[in-house]
């Protein structure tokens, strides 16, 4: 691929933002690929290092603040008429509640899953503080004579560590998880904006 038909199909993923982020993308592009063709690589070599468009598209996408994209596409392209202030005032009394509803419960759950993860990481430390003081106090029990009791409290101790230990991963992979859910909630919303 050339640079201009890159830059082309760049300018097409990145038709719907705002006009000013577009233009400083694609000279921003178009000035890694001149500086690649100056260290000496051809022009598609050095189209190719960049990677794809679609990545870079998305990647765009993604590093722009949310609040600019709302910011540039609430903002009205033209002067509303007289009655479509009208509806939108009339509207408003059912469409603001149920809009601050979906919201509100979207939040919620959203909410509720992080609570989750929360009390799963509790219960791991709570595990893992079981399994130490178990061991503690199974030599405490051995020196004060009770020697089956503690050997008990060991045991008790060690499977304590052991649940905590494999707790350990899945908590880790459920927090990724929920942090990896948060990065592609947000991308959507940020392309629901941008369509």
């Amino acid at each position: 691929m050339r640079k201009q038909e890159f830059l082309d199909a760049l300018e097409r993923e990145l038709a719907r933002l705002p006009q000013k982020e577009v233009e400083e993308r694609l000279a921003f592009y178009g000035e890694m690929i001149d500086d690649r063709i100056e260290d000496g690589l051809a022009e598609e070599d050095a189209v190719a290092a960049i990677g794809s468009v679609r990545e870079i598209a998305e990647q765009i996408i993604a590093d722009i603040p949310l609040a600019r994209l709302a910011k540039e596409k609430i903002k009205p392209k033209r002067k509303m008429k007289t009655w479509e202030i009208v509806l939108l005032a009339v509207g408003s009394l059912v469409w603001i509640p149920l809009g601050i509803s979906a919201v509100a419960v979207i939040l919620s759950l959203y909410v509720v899953l992080w609570a989750l993860i929360v009390t799963v990481w509790a219960v791991f430390v709570a595990l893992a503080a079981c399994g130490a003081g178990g061991t503690v106090a199974s030599i405490g029990f051995a020196l004060g004579g009770n020697g089956l009791v503690g050997l008990v409290v060991l045991g008790a101790g060690l499977v304590s560590a052991g649940i905590a230990i494999l707790l350990f991963f899945g908590c880790l992979a459920a927090t990724k998880g929920i942090a990896w859910l948060t990065k592609k909630i947000t991308l959507g919303i940020k392309k629901a904006f941008v369509k």
